[in-house]
């Protein structure tokens, strides 16, 4: 079981990966604590946002909108690779998911399928929403793919996770495309390639 970074750490071992990070706000104390515990963690979400524009897209990911408040994630990782930070704890970001992916994370296993949501992901994964439209044409810069490879890898190098602890939201909840444009198996491997 691993407790979260603290919010230095975590913004030292983003820069400590090459990442231009953006502090955005009171990014420290930003957070949905108070709905429930943010810990233990066990891994890396990447999502999509359906934006477009970097600052509209890093707003939204910070106040979250009616029915979803924010943070809705702990970094927005915009086309041009940068890495804004917009809250730091409990986020809405994973919500449920399939406990047996949960369990594949944590044992840094091949995924099973995603067919039940019945556990708390907000609670056990960082989360990185990437500016993407999500419709499969929008480009993928490949700064920002940099950038979320860095990003990804740099929480795995400070726990000590391999790859595996990176999933897609399409790998934790039934129904989710996200992200939509490139594949988390693809990702992973240069995740690996940047670990070792």
């Amino acid at each position: 079981m691993a407790s979260p970074l603290s919010a230095n750490r975590f913004l030292d071992c983003l820069r400590d990966e090459g990442l231009t990070v953006v502090e955005v706000g009171n990014w420290r104390e930003h957070n949905r604590n108070h709905k429930g515990p943010w810990a233990p963690v066990h891994g890396v979400m990447i999502h999509h946002t359906v934006t477009r524009g970097s600052a509209a897209t890093v707003e939204l990911c910070r106040k979250g909108y009616e029915g979803l408040p924010g943070p809705l994630c702990h970094g927005v990782i915009t086309k041009d690779g940068r890495v804004h930070l917009v809250g730091y704890g409990r986020a809405n970001h994973a919500g449920l998911g399939d406990d047996d992916v949960l369990r594949a994370v944590i044992a840094e296993k091949a995924l099973p399928p995603d067919n039940e949501a019945n556990t708390d992901g907000n609670r056990h994964f960082y989360g990185f929403e990437c500016e993407n439209l999500g419709d499969g044409k929008d480009p993928w810069p490949e700064v920002q793919l940099e950038a979320i490879e860095r990003a990804a890898a740099a929480v795995c190098r400070a726990h000590g996770w391999t790859h595996r602890s990176v999933i897609g939201h399409l790998e934790w909840q039934p129904g989710k495309v996200d992200p939509r444009g490139f594949t988390m198996s693809a990702m992973r491997a240069r995740i690996a390639e940047r670990l070792k």
